[in-house]
């Protein structure tokens, strides 16, 4: 089943019969600095069968090398000894219940790597949403390579103000059938999936294309990625090097398409929180003086792009009046690249606005910006206008609620 838009359903594979609250694991970029997190997963999941044996958590990226075959090796046992079933030609429409209690819903399917471009300036249909930083996508292109299977902790965006792709399964899971429904690890919340085929496949594609079609731009931009943008980057390079190995025999390579989950812009689950940041090896005055020639910068809060700036104990609020981005933390970041690279030092970003304030407590060298959070009525609009916004802009919620590992699919 295919359609214009490029986001189809695919054979996507589910455990046949395990536990599935050990089976199923948080995204390997979560936890990075909290090794106790992962270490209390082993211990839980023991000999079972897991996602956990088919990724690397980014806490033992050092251990790449020793760690990867074993990913290898276990992928090809889990295919051999039938851990899997194969749910032929679906999507899977997930209710997940997140740590606080709201439920976000998702849409798994594959995304056709053809409408997707993550370079600078794109006009492809679906787009990254920060930079992709290319030195990070080798390793990760290898790990593809050398992998049989895929899962993903890629959320991909769609647009849907009117709740017509996703939402409507909410109303019809007395008639679906359920796949999987179970406690996430960790305090991590709940998850049901339901297979969605035949019909209500062509149902949810009907009101992809309907969304596309009504687009009164030259280059629409259906999809925009929230998390997993370096996992879709390194899928997306892996298939380029396919086309240039096989030639047309790639059009047909299952490595064409990459699962995803795909959300929509509007979920009232969906929280897009604010990163804040930090600047250490400062002089202090001397940053604030530069700053304050900048972009129309103003003591006060008047009309422009207000954010706090904090140092030691004192915050104070600031204005742009002549912003050079259509984002605060656009500007600010802007700013933050050209003084470190002129004057050295470092930008640490930050969640949480009590943690700004007591970093910027420990230390007379730091300089803290409090930004607000991009809204979610105009965050296509930015894209489109700005192109690729500054690293580090927005989180898509707590670590807790980030996408769980679950479905697989073959790519080999």
């Amino acid at each position: 089943m295919k359609n214009t838009c490029g986001f189809v359903p695919t054979d996507i594979l589910v455990p046949a019969n395990a536990d599935m609250s050990k089976w199923s694991c948080v995204a390997c970029d979560q936890y990075t600095s909290e090794p106790e997190y992962w270490k209390a997963v082993e211990e839980y999941v023991g000999d079972a069968p897991s996602t956990l044996r088919l990724m690397l958590p980014e806490v033992y990226l050092s251990e790449t090398e020793s760690r990867s075959p074993k990913i290898a090796k276990a992928m090809r046992e889990y295919l051999d000894t039938d851990v899997f079933k194969t749910l032929n030609d679906s999507f899977v429409y997930v209710e997940r219940t997140l740590a606080h209690g709201k439920i976000r819903r998702g849409l798994v399917g594959a995304i056709d790597l053809e409408i997707y471009d993550f370079s600078e300036g794109t006009t492809a249909l679906c787009r990254p949403t920060e930079a992709t930083v290319t030195s990070r996508l080798p390793a990760r292109v290898e790990i593809r390579r050398g992998a049989v299977i895929e899962m993903p902790h890629i959320m991909m965006l769609i647009d849907d103000k009117d709740s017509s792709v996703i939402e409507p399964f909410a109303h019809d899971t007395d008639k679906l059938e359920k796949i999987y429904d179970f406690d996430l690890m960790q305090g991590s919340g709940h998850i049901c999936g339901y297979r969605i085929n035949g019909e209500y496949a062509k149902r949810a594609m009907d009101a992809i294309e309907a969304l596309h079609n009504s687009s009164p731009d030259e280059h629409p931009m259906l999809f925009a990625m929230g998390d997993g943008n370096h996992s879709l980057a390194a899928a997306k390079s892996y298939y380029e090097q396919l086309k240039a190995e096989l030639g047309e025999a790639a059009e047909c390579h299952p490595a064409r398409y990459a699962l995803v989950e795909l959300v929509n812009l509007y979920d009232e689950a969906l929280e897009f929180e604010p990163i804040h940041r930090v600047f250490f090896g400062a002089n202090t005055e001397r940053l604030i003086s530069e700053l304050e020639g900048h972009c129309g910068l103003v003591k006060e809060s008047a009309k422009g792009q207000t954010f706090t700036i904090v140092v030691g104990n004192k915050c104070k609020e600031y204005t742009f009046t002549d912003p050079d981005t259509s984002l605060t933390v656009g500007t600010i970041q802007n700013f933050l690249d050209a003084y470190e690279k002129a004057n050295g030092g470092e930008t640490d970003y930050i969640h949480g606005d009590d943690v700004v304030k007591k970093l910027c407590l420990e230390g007379e060298d730091r300089v803290g910006f409090i930004v607000d959070g991009i809204e979610k009525n105009n965050f296509f609009e930015v894209i489109k206008k700005d192109g690729i916004l500054p690293r580090k802009t927005f989180s898509m919620g707590h670590a807790c609620d980030k996408r769980f590992y679950l479905e697989c699919r073959k790519i080999k």
